[in-house]
C-alpha cells in the first residue's frame, strides 16, 4: 500500500508542474528526496530526559533516531567532546510521505494560532527547513508524559533547481504557506 500523499504526486502533481511550468518529461519535475528531523539539546540536559526526547523523535519520525555528539569541547557552554548534544532522524521513501501527511494534516493544524509557515524559510537552492518550537504538535506524543517541551527542526530537501520551484511543489502536496 502506498502512500496518500505519494499516490497524489505521482497522479496529479507531476501532470498539473509538467503542464504549468512546461516540463517536457516527467522526469523533470522536482521532487522531494528527503526529510530530516533535527532536535538538539542543552548540554545541561540530563540523560533521562534526553532517552524521552529520543524516544519521543522516534516516535514522531517512525524510525530510530542517530544521538549526535559533539566534536569538540567547548567551555563557554560547558560542552565536552563527545557529549550528546542532539539527535536526528533521515526520512526517505514511504515513510517521508507517511510523515509529510501526518505533519500537514494533523500537527501543523494543533499549533496554536496557526496561519501557515513561513514561505520565506528557503535555502537558495531548493531546500526548506521549518521550526517547530514543540513536540507534543504532533499526536504520537502524550502530552502528560513529556518532561521537556523540546523544538525540533524539520528540512526538506527537494532536488528543485531553485526556491520558486521547491515552494510550487511543496503547495502542490499541500504544504500550508502563510499569505
Amino acid at each position: 500500500m502506498t502512500a496518500r500523499l505519494k499516490e497524489t504526486f505521482r497522479t496529479e502533481v507531476i501532470a498539473a508542474m509538467q503542464k504549468d511550468r512546461g516540463y517536457g518529461n516527467a522526469m523533470q519535475v522536482p521532487r522531494i528526496q528527503k526529510i530530516v528531523l533535527n532536535m538538539g539539546f542543552d548540554a545541561d540536559t540530563d540523560r533521562d530526559t534526553m532517552k524521552v526526547l529520543v524516544e519521543d523523535l522516534g516516535k514522531v519520525a517512525g524510525q530510530k533516531p542517530v544521538v549526535t555528539k559533539a566534536k569538540k569541547s567547548i567551555s563557554n557552554f560547558r560542552l565536552r567532546e563527545g557529549m550528546a548534544i542532539g539527535a536526528r532522524v533521515t526520512l526517505r521513501g514511504e515513510r517521508m510521505y507517511e510523515f509529510l501527511d501526518r505533519l500537514i494534516a494533523a500537527a501543523l493544524p494543533r499549533i496554536r494560532d496557526f496561519r501557515g509557515v513561513p514561505a520565506r524559510s528557503f535555502d537558495g537552492r531548493g531546500n526548506y527547513t521549518l521550526g517547530v518550537k514543540e513536540q507534543t504538535i504532533f499526536p504520537e506524543i502524550n502530552p502528560d508524559h513529556v518532561k521537556k517541551v523540546q523544538g525540533m527542526d524539520i528540512t526538506f530537501v527537494t532536488n528543485a533547481g531553485t526556491d520558486d520551484e521547491a515552494r510550487d511543489l511543496l503547495r502542490r502536496l499541500g504544504m500550508p504557506f502563510a499569505k
